[in-house]
């Protein structure tokens, strides 16, 4: 099953702007279908294509770019006679998927596009890490792309449902409500689509199996592990930091201060020490980290703080089947009974988890905003996303508070705008209920997400 995404348009302005100029590097974690979507660009714009999976090939392959670098015809004689392809000039990709277990193809990419006869794309995970960059001069010729899961808008395409999603845009642009019955309906398919995810396997075993929670969840368990065993092969000196944290992230994520104490990890350590354990899960894309803006201002980076972070699961499906560790496999049953708001789950985890994983997709890097009250000993402010325009001349902000309830206060948010007021363009209550408008507030469902 091959799914419609949005990534690529993002190859076609790549083929078109390049000509051949820059190899596209498309970094993403592992199994959200980097290879199939890379692949089915080549099969259809291009007159052919060559797909070296490093994973699975063998040391033969492997030589070449070792022995024939320097001379490229032969380099490009052995591999057409290798997989069986007849390459045509400017009319043919070259695919390095994996690229990161054979760091030396990544390097010859300078050569290579140097050369202009092919266009190259890369695949790869934790493409910056020490282990796959030590022994090698990263080529400047690369354009990087990133590639998320499935954002909420191609689950529904996936479902047919891209009439609906035209509905939703058109409303947000007119700051309309959903007609009550469609709103209903979108309602359910993003509680869907919080609970299986965004892993193109996961969607795939729910659609086949007639929307079957439990047999999504089994696939959702496979990845899991599978980043359990990434994580067990990288070094020993801070595997068990970055296993401690990629364990404790629905528990972090449970708490009202959602934050990252780190002494509460492991007692007495601090966030220096975990340098490299956030670096590992940025770089792997595992978890998308949230930083804290001390002051917000034109650049919201230029406050950022290492100390508090929010690190949360770059696909809530996963969180989901993550925080039922305990359990071997989540029945469909139990997946209903979640939906339906019958079961004691953190709502507010699963909400907060999926508004930042959308944020995520549509480009947005993610910030929070705390203030501390002296006078009343405890946060009187707090903001859980922080988006910009990025624009330089026209700097504006954007507050979001998400709530999973449909009783909430405005306090907070009041006061960040009035603290603040200059500088932000719009705020936002992301809550379960239709489009209102409140104490000059757009309060916005969930799946309007997708607008932002």
């Amino acid at each position: 099953m091959l799914f419609k995404r949005k990534i690529y348009g993002k190859f076609l302005t790549w083929k078109t702007e390049a000509m051949g100029r820059k190899a596209l590097l498309v970094e993403g974690a592992r199994r959200i279908g980097k290879s199939t979507i890379v692949e089915k660009f080549a099969k259809n714009e291009y007159k052919s294509y060559i797909l070296i999976d490093f994973a699975k090939t063998g040391d033969d392959v492997k030589s070449y770019f070792y022995q024939h670098l320097t001379d490229l015809d032969t380099l490009y004689m052995l591999l057409s006679v290798h997989y069986g392809v007849k390459l045509y000039e400017r009319e043919s990709v070259i695919i390095f998927d994996e690229v990161q277990l054979f760091p030396k193809a990544r390097e010859a990419i300078k050569y290579l596009v140097a050369d202009g006869r092919y266009d190259f794309m890369e695949t790869g995970s934790l493409i910056s890490i020490k282990e796959n960059v030590k022994d090698i001069v990263i080529p400047s010729e690369e354009r990087h792309i990133k590639m998320y899961p499935l954002d909420f808008e191609e689950f529904c395409w996936a479902l047919e449902e891209e009439p609906l999603i035209q509905y939703i845009r058109s409303c947000f642009e007119k700051k309309e409500p959903l007609e009550r019955s469609i709103h209903n309906k979108a309602m359910l398919l993003f509680k869907q689509y919080m609970l299986v995810g965004g892993m193109p396997m996961s969607i795939v075993a729910f659609l086949e199996n007639h929307k079957d929670f439990g047999a999504a969840d089994m696939e959702k368990r496979d990845i899991l592990e599978l980043y359990r065993n990434d994580i067990m092969k990288i070094k020993a000196q801070y595997r068990s930091k970055v296993l401690a944290i990629f364990d404790q992230i629905p528990g972090l994520l449970s708490r009202h201060e959602k934050r990252v104490v780190f002494n509460r990890v492991v007692e007495g350590s601090s966030a220096d020490q975990y340098e490299e354990t956030f670096f590992w899960l940025s770089d792997s894309m595992v978890s998308n980290e949230c930083h804290r803006a001390s002051d917000p201002n034109v650049g919201l980076s230029l406050s950022e703080s290492d100390t508090y972070i929010k690190c949360y699961m770059g696909d809530t499906g996963l969180l989901v089947s993550h925080a039922f560790d305990e359990n071997e496999l989540l029945e469909d049953e139990v997946y209903k009974q979640i939906l339906a708001g019958k079961l004691g789950l953190n709502e507010g985890m699963l909400y907060e988890n999926v508004i930042s994983q959308m944020l995520t997709a549509n480009g947005h890097r993610l910030f929070f905003y705390t203030h501390y009250s002296e006078e009343k000993r405890r946060n009187d402010i707090e903001i859980d996303f922080i988006i910009s325009n990025n624009s330089k001349t026209k700097y504006k902000m954007y507050p979001i508070e998400v709530k999973s309830g449909t009783n909430y206060s405005t306090k907070s948010l009041l006061k960040f705008k009035e603290k603040y007021n200059r500088r932000i363009g719009c705020c936002y209550i992301i809550h379960p209920r239709n489009l209102i408008v409140k104490d000059d507030i757009l309060c916005i469902p969930p799946y309007m997400t997708i607008c932002l």
